[in-house]
């Protein structure tokens, strides 16, 4: 009789053990991607580079994710993410542990999801799938990511909720605390998108407004003195956002904006082994009388993409994007994308990639100086001295 009490309990603690494990879960998951890189006119003196490029089509990462069942469908998540650079071992996102994410929540298959810390904005999240960037990431993206199509920019200190999926429809809304006492919208980041499937056929678009913090002392320099403001040295590390600036001159001349604003909608279209999308943004960039530069200056941007999966291993991919900044100056930037993605498995996959672009017109490369423009390829940061530049990149992608 006692062996079979201890029996039975010993399978009732089992049981229970492994019910409370099915309720919560914690997950490690991460990719490596790094690829043998050249570039043609990669710098002002226009001389050519071969170097080992991490991040091409996706960054490199490690994270975890978890989930914990409270009951009546409400579960609490998290996800931590960090990024770093396979060839020097650093870490990336301005050297932060998880700059890519951080944040924990609540969601409810009903109700939807609340999540709240360093997070995507909603373009990112709805927007961005349905562009090339997508497929073939960072040289596929707009010349100086001035519209964060390849997701230049996460934002601190934010609450985001996630709607449920409605018939196909589905919404997002952020906001992001500037948290400086006495001046509650310094620094604030908002945005809202909302994304809409049908069969073969999906519809994105969005909004986001990142503010700089208010006035020169916020943003890390002296108060001004006399009757003349002194002029901010860049984007404050006190914003919420990172804001989009990649190294490039095509936008770095604009990191003193008192705010920048994107406005973007993309459309895609599947037809089985092809994809095709398109999209629009426009961005911009807002002075104060603080700022570097005096009059606005906008983007627009339009893209296309066709892809082709040849075979369940091999996708093939075609992508023009024309970038046109007006209002401050004149400039334009015509950029050819093409790739090829080849799956050695689930985990591991090859890929060859590679850019043309040119640039024509004025661009500012200073708060008091403009010169012609000079061709930048996707958001790497690599500037010309020339009006063109090439960029090709043969690597692996491997995930765990």
């Amino acid at each position: 009789m006692k062996r079979i009490a201890l029996s039975t309990l010993s399978l009732a603690l089992l049981g229970a053990a492994s019910a409370a494990h099915a309720q919560s879960s914690v997950t490690l998951y991460g990719l490596i991607d790094d690829a043998f890189q050249w570039v043609h006119n990669a710098n002002p003196a226009n001389d050519n580079l071969y170097h080992l490029q991490s991040g091409n089509m996706q960054g490199s990462r490690w994270g975890l994710k978890g989930t914990e069942d409270l009951g009546g469908g409400l579960k609490a998540i998290f996800q931590l993410e960090n990024g770093f650079d396979p060839n020097n071992g650093k870490l990336g996102q301005g050297g932060r542990l998880f700059g890519r994410q951080a944040y924990v929540g609540l969601t409810q298959d009903q109700y939807g999801t609340v999540t709240l810390g360093r997070q995507y904005d909603p373009l990112v999240d709805m927007v961005q799938p349905l562009t090339a960037d997508n497929f073939f990431g960072s040289t596929f993206t707009t010349p100086g990511d001035v519209d964060n199509n390849d997701n230049s920019s996460r934002t601190n200190n934010a609450v985001k909720y996630v709607s449920p999926v409605w018939s196909g429809f589905q919404f997002e809304g952020m906001y992001a605390f500037g948290g400086v006492a006495g001046t509650t919208g310094s620094g604030q980041t908002w945005s809202g998108a909302a994304t809409y499937g049908v069969g073969p056929f999906s519809v994105a678009a969005g909004y986001i407004r990142m503010d700089n913090a208010n006035g020169f002392a916020a943003r890390g320099g002296a108060p001004a003195t006399g009757t003349t403001p002194a002029v901010t040295p860049g984007w404050s590390t006190n914003a919420t956002s990172d804001a989009t600036f990649d190294g490039s001159t095509i936008n770095s001349a604009y990191a003193s904006a008192k705010s920048i604003s994107i406005s973007s909608a993309a459309a895609q279209y599947v037809a089985g082994p092809f994809t095709f999308n398109a999209r629009y943004s426009f961005a911009q960039y807002k002075p104060d009388g603080f700022s570097a530069f005096a009059e606005q200056a906008k983007f627009n941007v339009v893209g296309g993409y066709v892809g082709y999966q040849m075979s369940p291993a091999l996708l093939l991919g075609l992508g023009y994007i024309w970038t046109h900044e007006s209002g401050d100056v004149s400039a334009n930037y015509h950029q050819v994308s093409a790739g090829a993605d080849y799956s050695l498995s689930k985990r591991t996959d090859l890929y060859l990639i590679g850019a043309w672009q040119h640039a024509g017109g004025t661009q500012r490369i200073s708060a008091t100086e403009t010169a012609d423009a000079t061709a930048s390829v996707g958001s790497y940061g690599f500037q010309s001295g020339s009006d063109t530049q090439a960029m090709v990149s043969i690597g692996i992608r491997h995930k765990f």
